[in-house]
C-alpha cells in the first residue's frame, strides 16, 4: 500500500512539475511593448496561454513556455483595429478577403464600413463574418440594400431607421454602428436617419462618409447640428473640390477653427485613407497645426490596396513621416478605434484580454509615400509586420521568429 502511495505521489509530482515548467503556450520575449491603453512603452515579455494574455512582465523564464517568439529589436503592440474596410465580396466583387490582407499588416479586427444594409447583413454575416479568422465587425448601412452603388444609394425611401435599428440590435455582437455614405443630394435625410437608427439601436455611433453634391454641405452644420459626440467623420483628410468641404482651408492652409471645437466636443476624426480620400495638402498642414486624427484606418478595398494606400502599416508609416510619434500612431490604430466602436476589450494587452498581438520591425531605407494626386513624401523608416497572433494562434510569421517555427494555421 505504501509503495502504491509513493508511486502515485511520484507521478503527481512529475505532472505538477511539467505543468509548472510549461505554463504558457506562447511567450513573446525581449520586445519593446507599446500598449497605449495601459501606458506601457518599454521592454517587456508577454505570456499567452490558450487564447488569453496571462502575464506582461520583465524577464519571464523561457522554460515556462511551449513556444518562444524572439521579439528582440522589435515592437510588440496590441492587434491593430481597422475601423474602415470593405469585405463583402458578393456585394462588391473584387474587394479583399479579410484574412488575406489583415494579418500581414498586424490587423486582428476589421470593421466593414456599410457594405451591407438591413436587407443584406445576414448574407454578409454568413459569407464573411462566420468564415473569417480575422474578427470582422460591421457598420450597418442606413441604405437597406447596402453598398450597391448608383441609384440604390440615392434612394431616400430605402433609408429606414427603424428596420436598420432592429437588425443592429439583433446582431449587436457584430454590428458596432450605422454608416451613411455616397449620397449626392442636398438633403440631410441620410445623416439624420442614420443618427436616429443609432439612437434606436441603443445609442451606437454613426460613421459618416460625407459630401457628394455641389455646392458642398456645411461640415460645421454636420458637426454641431446633426452628429452627436462619439459619431465619426471618416475620410477626414480628403480634398475633393467643390463637392466636399475640407477641414483645412484650401486657400489659407489653416485648419478651420470649428474643426478643433468639433473634436473637443467629441466628434471623432478618422483617416479612412481609401483610393482618393486622403490628400497630403490636408494632412500635412493639419498635423503641423496640432490637429491629429483620432483613428487611423484604411478604407480597405481593391482600388486602395493597389493604389496609394497599400495597407495599414503603410498608412501608419505615413503618419510617422509626417511627425506623429510611434506611441500616438499605435494608439490611433489600437485603443482609440476600439473605444470609438465601444469595444474596449480590444486594442490592448491587458492581462485576461484576448491574445491578439502584432509585432513590427522598423525598417531603415528609402521609402516614398504618395497620395492619389501623385504628391510624395520621402522617409527613411517604415513599419513592417513580422508576426500577427490572433486569439492565441500565430497566423502570420514573416521571418520565422518563433521557436519552433510553426504557425497557428499549420497547427490546426
Amino acid at each position: 500500500m505504501k509503495k502504491t502511495s509513493r508511486l502515485i505521489l511520484f507521478f503527481l509530482s512529475i505532472i505538477t512539475f511539467s505543468s509548472q515548467a510549461q505554463n504558457y503556450s506562447i511567450l513573446i520575449k525581449g520586445g519593446h511593448v507599446i500598449d497605449p491603453k495601459n501606458n506601457i512603452n518599454e521592454l517587456m515579455d508577454i505570456a499567452i496561454n490558450g487564447d488569453k494574455i496571462v502575464l506582461v512582465a520583465k524577464n519571464i523564464d523561457p522554460k515556462t513556455a511551449k513556444q518562444i517568439v524572439n521579439a528582440a529589436g522589435l515592437y510588440v503592440t496590441p492587434g491593430l483595429v481597422d475601423i474602415h474596410s470593405h469585405n463583402f465580396h458578393s456585394m462588391r466583387p473584387g474587394d479583399p478577403v479579410a484574412d488575406g490582407f489583415t494579418f500581414r499588416s498586424g490587423i486582428t479586427t476589421t470593421v466593414d464600413a456599410g457594405s451591407s444594409g438591413w436587407k443584406s447583413f445576414e448574407t454578409f454575416k454568413e459569407e464573411v463574418i462566420d468564415k473569417s479568422e480575422t474578427r470582422v465587425l460591421a457598420w450597418l448601412n442606413i441604405v437597406g440594400e447596402g453598398y450597391r452603388g448608383g441609384a440604390y444609394e440615392q434612394n431616400l425611401n430605402d433609408m429606414d431607421s427603424k428596420l436598420t435599428s432592429i437588425i443592429a440590435r439583433r446582431y449587436r455582437e457584430h454590428i458596432v454602428g450605422i454608416k451613411t455614405s455616397h449620397y449626392n443630394g442636398p438633403e440631410w435625410v441620410p445623416v439624420d436617419r442614420a443618427v436616429e437608427a443609432g439612437k434606436l439601436a441603443g445609442n451606437i455611433p454613426v460613421m459618416v462618409d460625407f459630401g457628394g453634391n455641389t455646392p458642398a454641405q456645411s461640415i460645421e452644420d454636420l458637426f454641431f447640428k446633426h452628429l452627436r459626440p462619439g459619431d465619426i467623420f471618416t475620410h477626414c483628410f480628403a480634398e475633393l473640390g467643390a463637392s466636399r468641404e475640407a477641414i483645412v482651408d484650401t486657400k489659407t492652409k489653416k485648419v478651420k477653427p470649428f474643426v478643433f471645437e468639433a473634436q473637443k466636443r467629441g466628434i471623432v476624426f478618422d483617416v479612412g485613407f481609401g483610393g482618393i480620400s486622403f490628400a497630403y495638402s490636408q494632412a500635412i498642414p493639419a498635423l503641423q497645426q496640432g490637429f491629429y486624427p483620432n483613428s487611423i484606418s484604411t478604407d480597405m478595398n481593391k482600388g486602395a490596396i493597389n493604389g496609394a494606400m497599400k495597407d495599414l502599416q503603410t498608412v501608419m508609416s505615413r503618419f510617422l513621416a509626417m511627425g506623429m510619434d510611434l506611441p500616438e500612431v499605435i494608439r490611433a490604430s489600437t485603443s482609440n478605434p476600439a473605444m470609438e466602436i465601444k469595444r474596449e476589450d480590444l486594442g490592448n494587452l491587458s492581462i485576461g484580454s484576448g491574445a491578439d498581438v502584432a509585432i513590427f520591425n522598423m525598417r531603415d531605407g528609402k521609402f516614398g509615400f504618395f497620395d492619389y494626386t501623385g504628391y510624395k513624401i520621402n522617409a527613411d523608416k517604415k513599419l513592417e509586420c513580422e508576426m500577427t497572433i490572433r486569439a492565441g494562434k500565430i497566423v502570420y510569421n514573416l521571418n520565422g521568429i518563433s521557436d519552433p517555427v510553426i504557425s497557428g494555421r499549420q497547427a490546426h
